[in-house]
């Protein structure tokens, strides 16, 4: 399918902050891509256009059922000039597997990746350059038919859109402090909590400000069936390392498979690090706060990378992660994941996708 293109006339009068300034999600590019869906044609109409709203029947489906699906990747600028993204077929594939579980239509990679490589080209002067700067990308799905009724929806929208990004959480690299919740659920088996799609955040919102007014950064969610073991931190996997063995919980469908989760997973065995996808108690986490077997703790994901942990609260009790700074391993893995991403350091897994 061809990608028609409309240039924007305004190109360089949108507000671009210093890189220092940029924070997360607030500042948009030039352009979206669009494409649209029905029934009767499949996937047609793909095209780039200049940034604009969108305009949604007050019935349209999305916004009363939640057919909605989403990914997040970035492009990065290289050390040498060019410009990459890192593994975006697993966005990719993993999107078109959210979209099977919502009922909704998949998209052709082929055209997918075409789509993301045309738009990031197009505006690739808004590419930061700053150490821990990139171009956050969010493709999305959602239901337009304009009815009422729990069904299906037979039309559909995908678009992307691009935003200059610093630091996603204000700490930066530093370590967080994280809330753990006994109270309140993010997924439980045979849900959606292993799918990205938009329902697995929205109720998750009133505990994190909860935390956040208590000066936590994120919340630590526990099974929904005993309260008692971890699976993930807000919009991140979390890692455990005990007695030098990298642990974290298993994809058991109430946890979102991160692209970045995976990544450390394959760096730390090709380290010849010992790693372990199994179960991991609230209470083990405490005992080894205290004793010091709980060397390290850190959350990964996309908008992060790398989030080490430096302070958990469970029950109304602090409790220090090592000694509450950034560990080595946290630190080993977040700068082989920035070199990699930025095209300073080997790319042996062959993980970045070069566009120019």
């Amino acid at each position: 399918m061809e990608i028609n293109i409309t240039k924007s006339t305004t190109i360089g009068q949108k507000s671009r902050p210093k890189d220092s300034e940029l924070g997360f999600g607030r500042y948009t590019t030039d352009h979206l891509f669009f494409m649209d869906y029905s029934d009767q044609k499949g996937w047609y109409d793909a095209r780039i256009e200049p940034y604009h709203d969108l305009n949604l029947d007050p019935t349209a489906l999305v916004l009363h059922y939640n057919q909605e699906v989403f990914e997040g990747l970035k492009a990065y600028h290289l050390e040498d000039g060019g410009i990459g993204l890192f593994r975006p077929e697993k966005n990719i594939e993993r999107m078109n597997t959210s979209a099977r579980r919502m009922v909704m239509p998949e998209v052709d990679p082929d055209l997918f990746l075409r789509a993301l490589k045309e738009l990031v080209l197009l505006d690739r002067d808004w590419i930061p350059t700053s150490e821990g700067t990139s171009l956050y990308i969010r493709p999305t799905m959602i239901a337009t038919e304009p009815a009422l009724g729990v069904k299906p929806s037979d039309k559909y929208l995908f678009y992307i859109v691009l935003c200059a990004v610093g630091a996603y959480y204000p700490e930066g690299f530093s370590p967080t402090r994280i809330y753990v919740s006994d109270e309140y659920i993010r997924a439980a088996k045979g849900g959606a909590g292993c799918f990205k799609t938009s329902c697995n955040y929205g109720p998750t919102i009133m505990v994190s400000e909860q935390a956040a007014r208590k000066g936590y950064t994120q919340v630590l969610w526990l099974d929904a069936k005993e309260r008692r073991y971890a699976e993930e931190v807000g919009t991140s996997n979390i890692f455990f390392y005990f007695n030098d063995e990298l642990l974290t919980p298993p994809l058991e469908g109430t946890i979102l498979p991160g692209i970045t989760r995976d990544s450390m997973l394959r760096l730390a065995e090709h380290w010849g690090i010992k790693i372990s996808e199994r179960q991991i108690s609230i209470d083990e986490v405490i005992e080894g706060c205290k004793t010091g077997a709980l060397q390290e703790m850190f959350a990964t994901g996309t908008a992060a990378v790398v989030s080490p942990v430096g302070e958990i609260s469970y029950k109304g009790e602090d409790y220090n992660v090592g000694n509450g700074t950034t560990g080595k391993l946290s630190e080993r893995l977040y700068k082989e994941i920035m070199g990699i991403q930025y095209g300073r350091k080997e790319d042996p897994f062959g993980w970045m996708v070069h566009i120019a």
